[in-house]
């Protein structure tokens, strides 16, 4: 891999000197030349920061790149690739993007001056779906119960969810509208407040990916009651999907990594960090990993990633405006 990767960098240089000279091309050939920072949406410990961390280090054992990592969460995980579109476009500076900073924080406008067009898309990395979990000692121990009791107890099931207009936000949203009941929704920046909240019985339910709550999950202190894919997760096979509990298709809802740089970053270093990103996340060592975290690993291009960034934000812009005209949002 190492070979691969580094070999397709000096050919890019070569490539660059024999169309433009000796000038300018020196930052392909040299790179990298020093630590990459690489800001980390999510505080230290849950599923985001797992997943940045491993497919970086299986990269660095691989290739000449060394990364820095830096968790900034918070701001509908907006801070870190904030950082990241302020930051120079030199090819030492790259972030983790998802679901969040995607849709919500562009569609709210959290930060001034923030856009996806501030940054260029490198690589797709995992998605995964959106889960419901239910802490050790809580009135129920599965979906059904959890309904039973919420309808009995209007209000008093307390649910944790990621702000309001987050994707999990409006995803309990519409369990509340097809059920006819009413949680006592509790918001928190990320998982890991998340999952300290269920520990300390703050929270009964949480919902964000199963991968998040790993440690909760092995200790037994959490248990996942729903996941809402089409297909059973492999890693936790005794979760049941959506689909079986009879909901419709509109309800498989998750979240998913990229990874971008600001946007005049050199197309030789993004190319060149693209096919790193490529073989690690393709590789047998980072699909076995992710098989114990309940996450699933999916390479896409940054042409690929691009279209598949304007497809989604086109689709939940238009579903955030709907629900804003109905008064749920505001």
């Amino acid at each position: 891999m190492k070979k691969s990767v580094l070999k397709r960098g000096l050919a890019l240089a070569l490539g660059c000197m024999l169309i433009t000279g000796m000038t300018g091309c020196s930052t392909s050939k040299e790179y990298p030349s020093k630590d990459i920072q690489f800001y980390i949406s999510a505080d230290a410990g849950g599923g985001t920061d797992g997943i940045t961390r491993k497919v970086t280090q299986i990269i660095e054992a691989n290739t000449d790149a060394k990364f820095y990592m830096v968790n900034k969460p918070g701001v509908n995980d907006a801070v870190a690739a904030s950082l990241c579109m302020d930051a120079k476009a030199d090819g030492y500076t790259i972030c983790n993007v998802n679901y969040g900073s995607t849709v919500t924080a562009v569609y709210n406008q959290v930060i001034e001056n923030y856009s996806m067009d501030r940054l260029k898309p490198i690589a797709l990395v995992t998605e995964e779906s959106d889960a419901i979990m239910v802490r050790k000692g809580a009135p129920f121990t599965t979906f059904e119960e959890m309904i039973e009791y919420a309808k009995a107890n209007p209000g008093q099931v307390k649910v944790a969810d990621q702000g309001i207009g987050s994707r999990v936000y409006l995803l309990i949203t519409k369990l509340e509208e097809k059920y006819g009941v009413e949680f006592n929704k509790i918001s928190y920046s990320s998982s890991a407040p998340q999952r300290e909240a269920m520990l300390s019985s703050e929270v009964d339910v949480a919902v964000t990916s199963l991968g998040d709550f790993t440690s909760l999950l092995t200790t037994g202190d959490a248990t996942g009651i729903c996941e809402f894919s089409s297909v059973r997760n492999a890693a936790y096979p005794d979760v049941p999907t959506c689909i079986e509990l009879g909901m419709e298709e509109s309800f498989l809802s998750g979240s998913f990594i990229f990874i971008a740089a600001p946007a005049e970053t050199p197309d030789e270093i993004v190319q060149y960090l693209q096919d790193a990103f490529q073989q690690a996340v393709e590789s047998d060592e980072f699909k076995e990993w992710t098989a114990t975290v309940g996450v699933t690993p999916h390479y896409l291009s940054a042409a690929d990633l691009k279209q598949f960034i304007a497809d989604l934000q086109e689709k939940d812009f238009k579903a955030l405006d709907e629900l804003k005209a109905q008064g749920l949002l505001q």
